[in-house]
């Protein structure tokens, strides 16, 4: 059973069973979401975003457009993602840039991932880093910019 808080705006009919979305959400119509999901309040989902299954995203959390999180990752709080290398306020021309988080990926709080970056499988990404360039898989890295854990 799909639980949908009755503050959620959720417009997407591609959500697997088991997932939860707390209060004051917002998911586009085009998102896809798998099963057994935890989608805490207060979290943004635009439309071409992938999300696989026992994927936890803790609160104030926005994914854009162009973003893929594989099965077993853990977001945390306001980890902020972004999708354009140089923002401009209204620009119809953007590149979008594609972000993959592999699966069993751990994202610490408050960390920002810059766009058109792959975070491979099991890496461990530490509370408050900037993630500037891809993550190779199984590896610990945190800071601004962030750096692996030697």
């Amino acid at each position: 059973m799909i639980k949908i808080h009755s503050t959620a705006d959720v417009q997407s009919k591609s959500i697997g069973e088991g997932t939860m979305i707390w209060q004051f959400c917002v998911i586009l119509e085009q998102a896809t979401i798998g099963e057994n999901c935890n989608i805490n309040c207060n979290v943004f989902i635009e439309n071409n975003v992938k999300i696989g299954n026992n994927v936890t995203i803790k609160p104030g959390v926005q994914l854009w457009d162009g973003i893929t999180i594989e099965d077993n990752v853990f977001i945390g709080p306001n980890v902020t993602f972004t999708n354009d290398k140089y923002p401009i306020s209204k620009n119809k021309d953007f590149l979008l840039l594609k972000t993959i988080v592999k699966k069993g990926v751990s994202i610490g709080a408050n960390s920002t991932i810059l766009p058109g970056i792959t975070i491979h499988e099991n890496a461990t990404i530490g509370a408050g880093s900037v993630v500037t360039k891809d993550i190779p898989a199984n590896e610990i890295w945190f800071g601004n910019p962030a750096r692996k854990k030697k």
